[in-house]
């Protein structure tokens, strides 16, 4: 039988906030990614437009996969030293499955499409004609910050309970024959 190692109460404590902080951090990242996406997309000026997108560049991809890296790691401590289990209950495996999927998808998906902007975006300032923006940046902005929102209610709610229900004790027969 292996005994899991709990984490005390200021212990948990550091390591939840570690994880609300960065949680947040990723959270706002995601908003100002968004904001300048929207900017970049919405406006006439293509000096502004491509000033927004060299933004993304600069601070888009790795302090959002960084804060994605402590969210998962201080979210796997807190499962591992608490209660609740890394598998054990629904909403803690969505979340370590949301929080692996999208920082893949930010390494993976995300990084080639800003840098193939801040590109385009270097051409406009150039003044390139046919430099256009890819209206594509738009689903990370929007699937992002949902599914980070969804987490949150997850962490608040905590719904849908454990995975598999523990094991009931078995009477044995002996305890049976002993009740006779």
């Amino acid at each position: 039988m292996t005994t899991t190692r709990k984490l005390t109460g200021r212990a948990r404590k550091a390591v939840l906030l570690v994880h609300v902080l960065s949680s947040a951090a990723w959270l706002g990242i995601d908003l100002a990614l968004g904001i300048l996406v929207v900017v970049a997309l919405s406006t006439e000026d293509a000096t502004t437009a491509a000033i927004a997108v060299q933004s993304i560049d600069i601070f888009a991809i790795w302090p959002m996969f960084g804060a994605s890296a402590v969210c998962m790691v201080s979210g796997v401590v807190l499962g591992l030293g608490s209660k609740y289990g890394l598998v054990k209950y629904w909403w803690v495996a969505i979340k370590l499955f949301m929080n692996i999927g999208m920082s893949l998808l930010i390494a993976f998906a995300l990084r080639p499409g800003v840098d193939e902007a801040a590109e385009i975006g270097r051409r406009m300032m150039a003044g390139d004609q046919a430099a256009a923006i890819p209206s594509d940046l738009m689903y990370p902005v929007v699937v992002a910050p949902t599914l980070l929102l969804f987490a949150y209610v997850l962490s608040v709610f905590k719904p849908w309970g454990r995975i598999r229900k523990p094991a009931q004790p078995v009477k044995r027969e002996r305890d049976l024959v002993g009740a006779v």
